[in-house]
Parts: structure tokens; sequence; C-alpha cells
């Protein structure tokens, strides 16, 4: 996403250049180049995708992808002067002017009838001005056609003709007018889903067509929808989502990070208080962690880091930026919860390619950028999935827990106290937060039905409290030798052995901890460990049940 100003800007005065400016919402790369903002030079692998022919790139919101295309469209358009000193002006030659057509669709509104019709005829009528072709007409002379499809392939054609070169097309943010209408449950917004969905199919058709017109096409956008016909009508595009030739082509590397940003990581670490390695290891801990092939290469969260370093504050800046309100509307129409996804690992095509219903949001929530890998097993080509860092696991975690308990007490202030009960080991303070906050839950919001039911609420409760405490190593379902524990917490002075029943006795869950051998794992560990065993009460919705104890170091190993 952003080379530094300090050996591109040559506009900018010598005073000015120990203050970085930072492009926080400024997506046009004319402006970042010649305002004397920072830029991560990315030339490089833009020129390698540019001797491509059809691609399509999936990246999380706010990840740099607009900014992509339009460093695209000045590459094509021949602006040499906007990318002297970068390193593409030692690659490319030529710098031939091509006829550049963008379509944005954060543009228009595509949530009414003929909504995104009228949005390509715009852009294509401005094509039509801007070279000074007439456009196609209706058969009884009365307007131009409203057929975009048509429309277009007549304007490629005519284009080409005109100037001599093949023309390049962007598209922006593609699956925008899908998004946007997915599961909202309001009147007329499926059947809109729908026409947007064989809209776009029949836009899409016009590539295949007048493909000995194209010099270059890119798709960007978050998911791929590649099951569901929407690229039936043209050549598949080459999916580079998690292609290794381009897995940093978005986002900022760590390379990237500690040469581009060094004084800046200086100076925020600081003003924080803290060194330039300990610096260091909180952004990682926040804003890395994102891989987009098996190379694992570290990709921090360019959004995050740039508000950081203009803020001169660490906070959850790309969650706090928009709601994944499709993605909470995605899971709260099927059975299946997020815990599910996390520290598992799946084939590749259960997270890559997308159908566009509520029966598996895998692929959503990790394309949308909840979920990253984390690991590969290369024996078996699986990879595990997690979330990315603490920025994601606390923001989605938060967000989860208020949609799906709709809790009176606040999550924030209640972490602040059950971090500080678990620093102290003062266990019976831990049981009342746990205690306090689970009867703050509205009783309309759990389960009654089934026994299944209640124990998947409460097994889901449980999962996001603990999630919330991202400040320590925290284990839910640990697989260990004799059987998954509920939750381990270690933190630096002490662990915790959790083991949970519904409607049982505290007992029962304290026998098991023994019974398993879950200490075990910690034989060595010199660190206090203490096993508590709880019941949660489907009748009032919160602890029943509490027995906690010391296990000491030299009976950890028998079970």
């Amino acid at each position: 996403m952003q080379a530094n100003a300090r050996t591109n800007a040559s506009s900018i005065d010598e005073i000015t250049m120990n203050m970085l400016n930072y492009p926080i919402g400024v997506q046009d790369f004319a402006s970042i180049r010649q305002g004397g903002y920072v830029y991560v030079d990315k030339t490089e692998l833009v020129y390698k995708l540019s001797r491509g022919h059809i691609y399509f790139l999936g990246r999380p919101r706010r990840f740099g992808k607009s900014l992509l295309v339009s460093t695209l469209k000045y590459y094509f358009e021949g602006r040499r002067d906007l990318f002297e000193g970068l390193r593409i002006a030692g690659l490319e030659q030529q710098w031939q002017k091509h006829p550049v057509f963008v379509f944005d669709f954060n543009l228009g509104n595509k949530k009414v009838e003929n909504g995104l019709r009228d949005y390509l005829l715009t852009v294509i009528a401005k094509g039509e001005q801007d070279y000074g072709i007439a456009p196609l007409m209706k058969p009884d002379n009365s307007g131009p056609m409203l057929d975009a499809p048509m429309r277009l392939s007549h304007l490629l054609g005519e284009v080409h003709k005109k100037t001599g070169q093949q023309a390049v097309i962007l598209v922006d943010e593609y699956d925008k007018p899908l998004l946007d209408l997915m599961e909202t449950g309001q009147p007329g917004d499926e059947a809109q889903l729908e026409a947007n969905r064989e809209t776009l199919k029949n836009f899409f058709s016009t590539f295949k067509a007048a493909d000995a017109h194209l010099r270059f096409v890119l798709l960007t956008g978050i998911t791929k929808f590649s099951q569901v016909s929407m690229f039936s009508g043209f050549n598949q595009p080459d999916d580079i989502s998690i292609d290794a030739r381009f897995e940093a082509i978005c986002g900022i590397t760590e390379q990237e990070l500690y040469t581009v940003f060094a004084d800046s990581i200086a100076e925020l670490a600081e003003s924080r208080g803290y060194t330039v390695e300990q610096m260091k290891e909180e952004l990682k801990l926040r804003y890395d962690g994102y891989h987009f092939c098996d190379k694992l290469t570290d990709i921090y969260n360019p959004f995050s880091l740039l508000n950081a370093f203009a803020k001169q504050m660490l906070d959850n800046y790309w969650f706090s930026s928009g709601t994944p309100s499709y993605l909470l509307r995605l899971l709260s129409k099927c059975n299946e919860d997020v815990m599910q996804y996390t520290c598992q690992y799946f084939d590749k095509k259960t997270f890559i390619d997308y159908k566009a219903d509520t029966a598996m949001p895998l692929p959503m929530i990790f394309q949308s950028g909840y979920l990253t890998i984390k690991d590969v097993n290369r024996r078996f080509n699986t990879y595990l999935l997690d979330f990315p860092n603490r920025e994601v696991r606390e923001g989605l975690t938060t967000l989860l827990l208020g949609n799906y308990l709709q809790p009176k007490e606040d999550s924030k202030s209640w972490v602040t106290d059950i971090v500080v009960a678990l620093e102290a080991a003062d266990l019976d303070l831990v049981r009342r937060l746990f205690t306090s906050f689970l009867a703050g839950t509205p009783y309309s919001m759990r389960p009654k039905k089934t026994q299944e039911q209640r124990e998947q609420y409460f097994h889901y409760t449980f999962y996001l409290l603990m999630r919330l405490i991202s400040c320590y190593t925290v284990y839910t379902e640990k697989q260990l030798s004799e059987g998954r524990a509920d939750c381990i917490i270690e933190t630096p002075k002490f662990v915790y052995i959790f083991e949970f029943k519904l409607d049982g006795t505290a007992e029962e869950a304290l026998q098991q901890i023994h019974d398993r051998g879950y200490a075990t794992a910690y034989a060595a560990d010199t660190r206090p460990l203490f096993s508590i065993g709880a019941t949660f009460s489907s009748k009032t919705g919160t602890v029943e049940g509490w027995q906690a104890e010391t296990i000491q170091s030299a009976t950890r190993s028998t079970p």
C-alpha cells in the first residue's frame, strides 16, 4: 500500500522530511505522489502484474485495493512522471498510453431497481464522451441503448480502432452490489440481489466478446463468488488472492515496516513510553498476522498502522472503521459459530471458493479478513485458520458477544476486571465476575428447547468471554493426551485450567481435570497451576457451582 516520501517526493520541503505525511483516506495514486505522502513502493509488483491479462484479487476492506487500482490506472495511462524514483521506473521502457476505464462499485446506489445498470451506463457514457465515440442507439432512435454490455463492447471496439491501443478495465469492489443485499431480510432485497447478480454476469460477459480489444483486466473485491456463475460469461480470471507472486501487493510487510517507517516506530515508542523493540512487538501483536499464501509472509494491516503512527495511539482502527454487517447477518442465519473455524485445519477449497448462501460462512469470514492462514500442513495440504491478530480477535469477539448475548455489563470493563483478578490469582473474584456478567444476559437470549441448544449456548458464551482476554495465552478446547480441556489460560505468573459443566456439579468438573490428566502438559512448568471446576445453570443462566484448587508441580504428571 503506501515507498517513502523521503526518496520519492522531491517537492517536499526539507524541513518537513522528519514528519511523514500519512495518506489516511487518500486512495488516488497521483494525490499521494504529488501531495508528499508516504508511499510504500509496490510498483515492482505492479509491473509484474501488468504482464498478465485478466486477474481477480481478493483482499479485506481498507487494505489498499483502491490504491492499487489507481496505481494501475496511471501506469496504463503512461503517466511516467508519477513513477519517477520508484522501482518500476527502471523496469518499464515504453510507457504506452492505453484507454483506461475504471468501474468503482463503491459509487452509485446498487440497492434500487436498475441502480447498478445506470451506474455502468454512466461510466460507459463518460468513456464515449472522452473518446468522441457515438453511443449505440435504440432501434427507434429515441436515445442511447440501455444495454450496458452492448454499449461497452461497442465502445471498446471503437476506442481500439481510434487509438490503436487495447483498453484496460479496472473494476474495484465488484462484489459490493451483492454484499450490501445479502441476507438483509428487507422486502425486495433478495430480488434485487438476483437482479444485480444477473447484471454483473452480463457485464462480465463483455470481456470475453471483446477480448481482442482488451490489454488488461483487474477485478478487486472481498469475496470471490466462484460458484454462482458470476464469471461464466467470460474466461475465468487468474485468481491471485493467495498467490505467492503477489502476496504483498497490498498491505505492509515487516521489512517495509522496519525500513520505511523506522522513524515512525521510534516516534510512537517514545510517545507511549516503549523501547523501539517493545513497540515493534506491540505492533506485531496488534496489526500483523495476515498471510495470503502458504509462504506465510507476515503482512501488517496498513490502515491500522498508518492511523497508529498519525494519531500516536494504539487502537483497533481497522475494526472500528466499519461493522461487518453482512458477516453478522450470515452468522445469525446459520447454526454454526466462529469457534468452529478458529485453530482448525481446512482444505483450501473450503475457504477459498464461496457459494452465496448461509450453509458455509467460512469463506466469507476468511476472505473478509477475520480469519487468516496461520500454518500449513504440507503433507496433507491443509491450512490452519485463526484470527490474524489481537485487533481482529478483540473487535470481532466483542461484536459477536454484544450481538449474541446483548449483555447489560460493558465487556471492556469486565475484561479489565477479570485480567486484574487473574493477575492476582483471586479466584473468588473471577467467580463473581463470571456470575455477574452472565446474570446480566437477557433471559430471552438463552435457548430453552433442547439440551443440545442449551449446551451450545453456554459453550459459545464461554468461548467468547475467554477470547476477550487477548492479553494472555488462552486455549479453548485444547487437545491434550486424554481429551480436550474446556479452557486453559496462561499468564506470566499463573496457569489456569477450567472445566465447565451445564447443570452438573463443580465436583464432577474438577474430577474430570484430575481423571484426564489435563495438568500433565505442565509437569515441567514452575508457575502455580490452578484447576477450576464450574457449572452453569440453564435455569438461572449463570454460574451455579464453583470449586478451585492448586495443583502442585510434583503431582502434575500423575492423572
